[in-house]
């Protein structure tokens, strides 16, 4: 006899449904989050930074993260933002964008910078071996926690991300294919006893559901089989055939 499963209530499989749903945009986010801010300037050889002061805004405010590409002085043009050191060699940098470019005395070129909002451009001109690089990318509001994590700290949070987001991902997938199988179980069949020969030879006539038996045969389980005359067969007389037993279907 089958029985029926029960089924959860809608309220159950809406509070399912969200929290599968969570579950996939914070992984997608912690993912996207990873690729931009750790991984991408790590193949491209960039260098990320925080702005810290609002010369830039509002396009770049306090707290933006930067990603900054090395690149040739020879391709930058006017428009561009870039990164350069406000004094050759020394590690404090700013970032602002070119307003204009001129040749010195040696050929080489140089850039006068000057912040989206500041009034005025920046008082020295900016030469080639100060630029750090263009501004490739940029990243509103977490640059200040990427400062508190620290350049030596990213590498190993990294690491660690990309372990918790695999072994979350290998969650979320045995979990799926568990909630599928609860979904589709298999059939189940009604128990039918099937007195079945187990010696002597049969034969089966034209009709499908008709089994040719001799009348010395046995049962798989041991009794006589029921016997009844014929007159459409072409057994010898004496013989006798029983009715096969239906096969059980799926309910």
């Amino acid at each position: 006899m089958s029985t029926g499963h029960s089924t959860a209530s809608p309220a159950v499989r809406v509070l399912k449904l969200a929290g599968t749903a969570i579950s996939l945009v914070a992984m997608s986010v912690a993912a996207l989050a990873a690729l931009v801010l750790i991984i991408v300037p790590l193949v491209t050889g960039s260098q990320t930074y925080t702005v810290l002061t609002s010369s830039m805004a509002p396009s770049y405010a306090p707290g933006t993260f930067l990603v900054v590409k090395p690149t040739p002085a020879d391709a930058l043009r006017i428009g561009d933002v870039i990164t350069f050191q406000i004094e050759s060699g020394k590690p404090a940098v700013i970032t602002h964008r070119i307003t204009g470019i001129a040749a010195g005395q040696n050929g080489e070129r140089t850039f006068t910078t000057q912040g989206d909002n500041n009034a005025v451009a920046d008082q020295f001109p900016v030469m080639e071996a100060q630029i750090r690089g263009k501004l490739s990318y940029a990243v509103p509001y977490v640059g200040f926690v990427a400062n508190g994590l620290g350049n030596s700290d990213r590498g190993e949070i990294a690491q660690w991300a990309a372990v918790g987001l695999l072994g979350y991902g290998i969650v979320l997938l045995v979990r799926g294919s568990l909630e599928k199988k609860r979904k589709n179980p298999a059939a189940e069949v009604d128990a039918v006893v099937l007195d079945l020969p187990t010696s002597g030879a049969f034969t089966r006539d034209a009709g499908p559901a008709v089994r040719h038996l001799h009348e010395n045969s046995t049962t798989a389980f041991g009794h006589d089989p029921v016997l009844r005359d014929c007159d459409h067969c072409d057994h010898p007389a004496g013989s006798f055939h029983t009715a096969e037993v239906p096969k059980s279907v799926a309910v």
